[in-house]
C-alpha cells in the first residue's frame, strides 16, 4: 500500500470530518443533537463495532498473537506515561497544565478515530487488537490518569470502568478465546449496527471543530511542535522495539496506527471536571485529529 493510497484514505476521513464542520455551520446539527449522537457512539455503536470485529475474526487470529498484542498495549502505555513525565515539563511548567499534557502524551483517540483508521486503511479483521489496547486503555485511565489529576488514587473511581465499551470489549474477547460462532442473522445486524460508528465519530470531531476557536487553535507553535512529538517522534523512536515484538509487518502496522493515534477526549474531560482550564488541551485534540490525516500515511510507509 502505497503512501498515495494511505492518504487518500485518510482524505476521505477529513472529508467526513469536514461534512461535520458543515452540517454544524449551517445548523443542521446542534449541541444536543452532537451529544447524545455522541452519547450513541460511546455506549452502542463503538462497542457493536468491537464484537463485529471479533464475531467476524473468530478462527482467523492466533490466540498467541492476542497476547503479544497485550504486551504491545502495557508497554505502549508504559512508554507514554514514562516520555510524559520527562517532556510535559518542556510544554508548559505550570502544575495543573503540565499534568494536562502529561495525560495527553498518554491518552490518544483510540476509540473514536483509532477505529474508523484501521478498519479502513488495514480492514475491520483487525479491530479486535484495537480492543485490546482500549481495554488497557481503561485500566490505566481510571488507576493512573484519575491519581495523576487527584493527586492521589481513589478506589472509587474504578466503578467508572463498568460500561459498556468494557463489558463489549470483554465479551468479545471471550468470543475469541472461546471461538463462539454468533449466528449469521446477529453477525450481520452488529456489524451492520459497528459500521455506524466510524463516520458518526468522525461527524462528531467536525461539529467539535466548527465550534472552536480556529486561531487558538492554530496560532500556538508549542502545539505544533508537540503534535510533531506526539504523532510522529514517538511512534517512530518505538518502533525498532515494536519491530522485536510483533510477529508481522500487519501487526506492526495496526501498532504504528494506534501508536500515532491523536489526542482523546478524557483528559479534557477529566481536567475540566476538577476545574483545570481546558482551552489548551481542546486546541491539542483538534490539532492532532487534524494532523493526523497527513501523519498516519508517513507512518505506514515507514513501516513498508
Amino acid at each position: 500500500m502505497t503512501i498515495f493510497t494511505i492518504f487518500f484514505q485518510m482524505l476521505a476521513l477529513l472529508i467526513m470530518i469536514g461534512t461535520g464542520f458543515f452540517v454544524s455551520k449551517t445548523g443542521m446539527m446542534d449541541e444536543h443533537t452532537n451529544a447524545q449522537m455522541s452519547r450513541m457512539i460511546v455506549n452502542v455503536f463503538n462497542p457493536l463495532l468491537i464484537l463485529s470485529g471479533s464475531a467476524n475474526s473468530v478462527g482467523l487470529i492466533p490466540l498467541h498473537t492476542m497476547g503479544i498484542v497485550a504486551l504491545i498495549a502495557v508497554g505502549m502505555f508504559a512508554a507514554f506515561i514514562v516520555i510524559g513525565m520527562l517532556l510535559s515539563p518542556l510544554f508548559d511548567r505550570k502544575p495543573e497544565q503540565r499534568k494536562i499534557f502529561q495525560m495527553m502524551f498518554v491518552f490518544s483517540n483510540l476509540g473514536f478515530i483509532g477505529i474508523p483508521v484501521v478498519s479502513s486503511i488495514l480492514g475491520a479483521e483487525y479491530v479486535v487488537y484495537v480492543n485490546e489496547f482500549m481495554l488497557i486503555y481503561t485500566i490505566v485511565f481510571y488507576t493512573y490518569g484519575v491519581a495523576l489529576i487527584d493527586g492521589k488514587f481513589s478506589p472509587a473511581s474504578l466503578k467508572a470502568m463498568i460500561n459498556p465499551g468494557t463489558i463489549f470489549g470483554l465479551v468479545s474477547m471471550l468470543v475469541i478465546l472461546f471461538e463462539i460462532s454468533l449466528p449469521e442473522f446477529v453477525r450481520t445486524a452488529i456489524t451492520y449496527l459497528g459500521n455506524v460508528a466510524s463516520p458518526m465519530a468522525l461527524v462528531a470531531v467536525g461539529f467539535t471543530l466548527a465550534h472552536s476557536d480556529l486561531r487558538k487553535i492554530f496560532t500556538q507553535p508549542r502545539l505544533y511542535i508537540f503534535s510533531a512529538v506526539k504523532l510522529l517522534g514517538i511512534p517512530l523512536l518505538l518502533l525498532p522495539l515494536l519491530r522485536l515484538a510483533a510477529p508481522d509487518r500487519s501487526l506492526v502496522s495496526v501498532c504504528m496506527v494506534l501508536f500515532g493515534m491523536p489526542i482523546g477526549n478524557m483528559p479534557l474531560i477529566l481536567g475540566t471536571q476538577k476545574g483545570i482550564d481546558g482551552s489548551t488541551c481542546s486546541a491539542a485534540i483538534i490539532l492532532t485529529t487534524l494532523l493526523c490525516v497527513f501523519t498516519i500515511p508517513v507512518l505506514l510507509t515507514v513501516v513498508g
